[in-house]
């Protein structure tokens, strides 16, 4: 049997546009802007606790009642954004209300964040 002859060719690459993120002052491919995105609400959850409960102990549940949770007092708690744990803080009062102060951002998700049910 003979070696079929295979050509050679070269080619040409088309242009690719930049790998960079599109930011509001270089909006993404086809001119579309992002910045409709950032007015976008999304909801935000502070998990002060965990605990489990039996039927029984849910079924005699009633005004007065006590649930005790899994964290200590002045331990942080979880800050979800749309069910993605992003954040760690500390229960403040500010006036008449609660409020929550940031002390730790965490990595994002990709980089190994637990998520809700993971903690």
């Amino acid at each position: 049997m003979s070696d079929p002859t295979v050509g050679v060719r070269p080619t040409r690459t088309p242009e690719l546009e930049s790998l960079d993120p599109p930011t509001p002052a270089r909006p993404a491919a086809g001119g579309a802007r992002l910045d409709s995105l950032l007015d976008m609400m999304l909801p935000v959850t502070i998990e002060f606790g965990r605990t489990s409960l039996s039927m029984q102990e849910v079924l005699d549940l009633g005004p007065g009642s006590v649930i005790q949770l899994d964290r200590l007092v002045g331990e942080a708690v979880d800050i979800y954004v749309s069910d993605r744990r992003m954040a760690e803080g500390e229960v403040v009062v500010i006036g008449e209300r609660f409020g929550v102060r940031i002390t730790r951002v965490l990595p994002r998700p990709h980089e190994s964040a637990p998520s809700r049910g993971d903690r």
